[in-house]
């Protein structure tokens, strides 16, 4: 998905503003809507990533969002991440200042019929199976430096079944691709965005 600079900054205001918003009074962004059409977009999967001195500390997510616009999408996301990933205890409001926010807004899903399609680092892998479902964003394999075979048994251990599963057999799984964006930080050490 195209998104301009201006919109990516608005979802990352949304996304901090929807944490901020647990701990203090509701942000309320006016926005002219007709200036940014994306914003209103529904049903597109959405992903938002919290880390913290570069660890993970939270990621939530959406692989659709029926009827739901983008811009609420972010705000739900972000807010189940920071609270409610249950890998982590809830975000601290002593924490949110080196929170750094990354959003990954999900393509379409693509069956694939061979493992050999799957490009590293620009595919991400939902593996879809009658008794689980699992998810690893492209920028996954990237940030582990992981190789195919690795990349498929991260997948088969975040699906709970055995990690060698994909060499025994096929695995239904699917591929994505994602506008990734993230805050960048500032020298007084305060995140902004883009």
């Amino acid at each position: 998905m195209q998104l301009s600079n201006e919109v990516k900054e608005i979802l990352l205001l949304v996304a901090r503003g929807a944490i901020k918003s647990h701990f203090s009074e509701i942000i309320n962004l006016k926005l002219d809507y007709s200036r940014y059409p994306e914003l209103l977009i529904k049903d597109t999967g959405a992903f938002v990533t919290l880390t913290r001195h570069n660890e993970l500390r939270g990621c939530i997510g959406f692989l659709e969002a029926p009827k739901k616009r983008l811009i609420d999408t972010i705000y739900e996301a972000a807010r189940r991440a920071a609270f409610n990933d249950p890998r982590f205890h809830p975000l601290s409001i002593e924490e949110l200042p080196d929170i750094k926010i990354e959003i990954s807004i999900l393509s379409k899903f693509s069956l694939i019929k061979s493992y050999d399609e799957i490009k590293l680092g620009i595919h991400g892998l939902l593996l879809d199976e009658e008794t689980t479902r699992a998810l690893l964003l492209p920028q996954v394999a990237t940030e582990y430096n992981f190789s195919l075979q690795q990349f498929l048994t991260a997948i088969c251990q975040k699906g709970g079944i055995n990690s060698n599963e994909w060499q025994i057999r096929f695995l239904n799984l699917k591929v994505f691709t994602a506008t990734i964006f993230s805050e960048t930080k500032k020298k007084n050490e305060s995140y902004e965005t883009i």
